[in-house]
């Protein structure tokens, strides 16, 4: 359930992101999508971690 919490957290990241840097509404839904997938990775790959150790 990392991974979930990673989407998440990565969208709002992203979008933030782009709206602080001046960024409009697609701008602000192509930073989230983008950052959602990269940590939903990371969080992916911690979590597979975290299964194989215990």
């Amino acid at each position: 359930m990392i991974w979930t919490a990673a989407i998440v957290i990565g969208a709002i990241v992203g979008a933030t992101t782009a709206l602080r840097q001046g960024g409009r509404k697609l701008d602000a839904l192509q930073y989230g999508a983008g950052f959602a997938i990269a940590f939903g990775l990371l969080g992916l790959a911690i979590s597979i971690f975290l299964d194989r150790m215990g």
